[in-house]
């Protein structure tokens, strides 16, 4: 079952040697970027000549985008075909999901607005002329049509990321309807996501040598004001994230079944500290699998909310998602426009969905949401290569809580959950048992028809 054997290999030593090689990449990224900024600082002139380096990665990571854009909507609609099968369960996990990711990213907007992250940078893409977005000149009409590609496979090969998601709309759908029939097809389509992610990771080893350059190019012509506006964007997100938790999923939590959200935590402080010494939030998986059912929720409710959550609540990559495009476009002197926000946001709530869980994902995410509205600012998107690794522990920590949140809320909403259980539990008079998770984790696992793909969980 692949919901069983990813979790499960969290612990093998393979996936050690994994988790260590990614620790790896993020301790190098961390000391590119305080070299580039020092480089920066004492000498502008040869900093600004490494900005090359940076472009470079950006090159790789667009050349990236309609592949992954296209293999997790793809899989994404036949998921929530799945899940949706499970009735009244998998119907609320969907809906829950929806709005709240949604409100993750109106959130976002609403903070950047605010803040205007990378005001006063005033940095210029190499190719400032890059075209625009193709709304001008025939209106309303021309971009729609714009939209369908010449023929099938050039939206995999195009530079309009529309025409591959709206593409890859038409390919989910069409092997729904398809049924059993369209399985084989799905399942070729996972072989080649997991080939994507592969050459994605690959390219991610370059982030280093991309950060370097491109920090170091920034702080080269733009002085100490890079890295103030890089650390004002990092502390708000922080907050954002830390208000979203406590206020938003909190309040939520607590009108909908009295559980205070900190107890909740407090419970699953174990979980935290492994995220955060791994910024992912995939290999707290089974042990949240079981700490749900010991807290009182039925098994097949966190059968299939856990597994959808990991694939379809990202609050927290909402949040950064949206955060991060405001930055670019104020960096680079180009602020969107309040409806391109708004387009901007549709389009992330449909491209995030199971995106952000491989590392470097994410980022491709926000390079295909400014490619389909603001093809100039792409470059821009080097300018959070730098950071992006710092705001990962905050992303992964955000997207957890929230799955565990939502599990509480669908076993109250289903009547599918024991109140005493959960108050004693969280109270500390019915602690874990730890030693049950040393049996090769024996994490109970979802049924095979709610299995999701996890491998895209954060």
């Amino acid at each position: 079952m692949a919901s069983a054997t990813s979790p499960n290999s969290a612990g093998s030593p393979t996936s050690r040697r994994t988790k260590d090689k990614t620790h790896f990449l993020y301790i190098a990224v961390i000391l590119a970027v305080v070299l580039g900024a020092v480089l920066g600082l004492l000498s502008p002139d040869f900093a600004k000549g490494l900005k090359p380096m940076g472009t470079a990665f950006i090159a790789l990571i667009k050349m990236m985008i309609a592949p992954v854009i296209f293999c997790t909507i793809v899989l994404g609609i036949g998921s929530i075909a799945k899940a949706a099968t499970v009735g009244k369960v998998g119907g609320l996990a969907l809906g829950y999901f929806i709005l709240m990711s949604t409100f993750a990213l109106a959130i976002g907007l609403i903070v950047g607005n605010l803040i205007h992250p990378g005001t006063g940078l005033n940095l210029e893409a190499s190719a400032a002329d890059a075209p625009a977005a193709p709304e001008d000149g025939e209106g309303l009409v021309g971009f729609v049509l714009s939209i369908i590609p010449a023929t099938l496979l050039a939206s995999l090969t195009g530079e309009s990321i529309l025409q591959t998601l709206f593409v890859a709309l038409l390919v989910g759908f069409a092997l729904q309807k398809m049924g059993p029939a369209g399985a084989p097809i799905l399942t070729g389509i996972g072989h080649l996501q997991k080939l994507v992610f592969r050459i994605l990771a690959m390219v991610m080893w370059l982030a280093p040598i991309g950060a370097f350059g491109a920090i170091a190019a920034v702080v080269g012509e733009t002085g100490v004001g890079a890295i103030k506006s890089m650390a004002v964007l990092m502390i708000a997100f922080y907050i954002t994230c830390i208000l979203f938790i406590a206020v938003v999923l909190g309040g939520v939590l607590k009108i909908c079944t009295g559980v205070n959200i900190f107890k909740l935590m407090r419970y699953l402080g174990r979980e935290y500290l492994l995220i955060f010494s791994t910024s992912s939030s995939e290999v707290a998986l089974p042990r949240l699998i079981a700490k749900m059912e010991h807290l009182g929720v039925s098994k097949p409710v966190v059968g299939v909310t856990v597994p959808t959550g990991y694939s379809f609540n990202l609050d927290g990559t909402a949040i950064y998602l949206t955060m991060a495009a405001l930055f670019v476009a104020s960096a680079m002197n180009k602020p969107l426009e309040f409806g391109e926000q708004i387009s901007l946001l549709v389009f992330m709530i449909i491209a995030s969905k199971g995106a952000a869980g491989v590392t470097g994902a994410g980022l491709a995410t926000l390079a295909g949401g400014l490619q389909s509205h603001r093809p100039d600012l792409v470059e821009g998107v080097g300018l959070i290569v730098g950071i992006d690794r710092f705001m990962s522990e905050g992303r992964a920590l955000t997207n957890f809580t929230g799955n565990a949140v939502a599990t509480v809320l669908i076993g109250t909403w289903t009547k599918e959950i024991d109140k005493e259980q959960v108050n004693a539990v969280l109270n500390r008079e019915r602690p874990f048992d730890e030693a049950s998770m040393d049996d090769d984790h024996q994490a109970p696992a979802p049924a095979p028809e709610t299995e999701l793909e996890t491998t895209a969980a954060r």
